[in-house]
């Protein structure tokens, strides 16, 4: 195909769609992935360029499924440009009571499963011709800082950033740009409780500011578009007001 493809983990809901979409009408041919097809459906159902789309069903923190998402790609499409590896889940508490099964879900999701998806991505744009390729990772405000009663979250994110370096390095031979995206309170479903007030560094709780999505499309839009001769190494986008610079 003459497009560039690119695969949108998490492509059902929130960041993931909105850049999905975002990447159809930059003329990518999208790849959404994620558990639920009905919510991918509606993914497609939404965006202006159905045609610039296609649904494969994935669970990122199995590595079988990854296996068999990547080589449906290249078997069906013969090259991958783009990753946006933005499959993610939190499960809050006090870190006392979280329990290893909460702690794992975090983990296999939020971290394994970024790995796995680098790693395929990563071998797919090594071998083909032109070679190279680009991915950006979903960090956080918290591979930053943390928000209490978040450690599963805060250490997947944090080493998200490690996994973005690593990558970017180890790709630079081969054409491959790795970058992160850091997303501060933008206004989806998953934020919402900000609105009416969340937990902060000194233990009360606090209404935070947000953004709007299309900021973080546009974000993502500018650094697909880039040669693969330069790169965004990090980026950070934020609520202006959000307590993030100085928090605790």
């Amino acid at each position: 195909m003459k497009q560039r493809i690119a695969v949108v983990t998490g492509a059902g809901s929130g960041i993931g769609r909105a850049v999905a979409l975002g990447l159809a009408e930059s003329d990518f041919y999208v790849v959404l992935t994620g558990r639920t097809r009905s919510k991918l459906e509606e993914t497609l159902a939404l965006s202006e360029r159905p045609d610039h789309m296609v649904i494969t069903t994935s669970d990122v923190s199995d590595p079988a499924s990854v296996e068999v998402l990547f080589k449906e790609v290249w078997h069906s499409l013969g090259r991958l440009d783009l990753l946006f590896n933005n499959a993610g889940t939190n499960i809050t508490g006090p870190l006392e009571d979280l329990t290893y099964e909460d702690w794992k879900a975090v983990i296999d999701t939020n971290l394994t499963g970024a790995f796995l998806c680098c790693q395929a991505a990563f071998r797919i744009m090594k071998k083909q011709s032109p070679q190279g390729g680009r991915i950006i990772n979903n960090g956080s405000i918290s591979a930053h800082v943390p928000r209490p009663e978040a450690v599963a979250y805060t250490c997947s994110k944090h080493a998200i950033t490690g996994l973005t370096k690593s990558t970017a390095l180890e790709g630079r031979k081969y054409d491959i740009c790795c970058s992160q995206i850091d997303i501060g309170n933008v206004d989806t479903a998953m934020v919402d409780r900000m609105k009416s007030g969340t937990i902060q560094a000194d233990g009360n709780y606090k209404i935070e500011p947000t953004f709007d999505l299309r900021h973080v499309v546009d974000a993502i839009r500018y650094m697909a578009n880039l040669p693969l001769s330069a790169n965004v190494q990090f980026m950070t986008v934020m609520a202006t007001k959000m307590p993030y610079i100085g928090r605790g």
